[in-house]
């Protein structure tokens, strides 16, 4: 009779696990679901509120896709994009990274409090400073150029990479770099050689979020950028693709879609080094 209760206890267990798994399976999988489904629907099976919105009542379409890359400038906002997410992020890398080790390195309470007021400046809504930044980038004239996004989003990306480095720079030994030191490197060569190639998994994890917000940004992108050729997916599709009271939801989803799988992938890809980084930088 125990080992019969053992047993239904174990089955009870384990589907109690699976179904877990499985609720937090859909709920996580359900937005690129939809966003799968509304791509291929047309606009009548979208519209007509008398068919399951979860399947295709009619057969798909490829009419959204179409209205998305030929009246659209879709392919460009993506290239625009990807160019300002990389310039920021290598500009967030060379900012981010030094200031993280110095905060983590500094000694007394000063490091900690200088590291949770350089976070705070990432609190500041976007709102109140893109009046002095408009005036920034009329000055060096910038006005409707992606360089101006590049100035301008470092802003948020390295207060927040800063503060999330410093918490994971903390959590390498000293040893490390003392050994390192007393083999005859100095303190920048143990950082690049030693520290560097141990803080891997913490750097990717500064990248992924710095991307991800560069490409979620609306304000400043909306504000310093006029042209339709220089948007960014983020400015450009709820631009094009909203006209009045007129919502081209298919287009929208497609957009959605294709902007995002990449960043999931990529997530999916280092997601065991992405939180090794979110994990560890949390110990002290």
């Amino acid at each position: 009779m125990t080992i019969l209760n053992r047993r239904q206890r174990n089955i009870a267990r384990a589907g109690g696990r699976a179904a877990v798994l499985v609720f937090f399976v859909t709920f996580l999988a359900f937005p690129f679901y939809w966003m799968l489904i509304t791509t291929f629907k047309t606009t009548n099976d979208l519209h007509d509120t008398s068919h399951n919105p979860y399947l295709f009542n009619d057969p798909p379409t490829l009419e959204h896709l179409r209205v998305l890359f030929e009246d659209t400038q879709f392919v460009q906002w993506l290239l625009n994009t990807g160019f300002v997410g990389l310039a920021v992020v290598a500009i967030t890398l060379l900012l981010a990274v030094p200031a993280g080790y110095a905060l983590a390195r500094m000694t007394g309470a000063w490091g900690q409090t200088l590291g949770i007021a350089i976070f705070l400046t990432y609190l500041v809504p976007p709102t109140i400073l893109f009046i002095p930044f408009a005036r920034i980038i009329a000055v060096l004239g910038l006005q409707d150029s992606l360089w101006s996004l590049v100035l301008v989003y470092p802003s948020f990306t390295v207060p927040f990479c800063t503060w999330l480095l410093m918490g994971f720079f903390k959590a390498i030994p000293r040893d490390l770099e003392d050994a390192a030191m007393m083999d005859g490197l100095s303190r920048f060569g143990a950082f690049v050689r030693v520290v560097m190639p141990v803080s891997v998994s913490g750097i990717l994890t500064a990248i992924i979020f710095a991307f991800t917000l560069v490409t979620q940004e609306f304000v400043y992108g909306v504000t310093f950028i006029t042209s339709s050729s220089s948007y960014t997916v983020s400015v450009g599709v709820p631009t094009f693709l909203v006209r009045g009271d007129v919502y081209f939801w298919g287009s929208m989803m497609a957009a959605c879609l294709i902007a995002s799988v990449p960043i999931a992938i990529i997530y999916n890809l280092f997601v065991d080094r992405f939180v090794a980084g979110f994990t560890v930088g949390a110990v002290k």
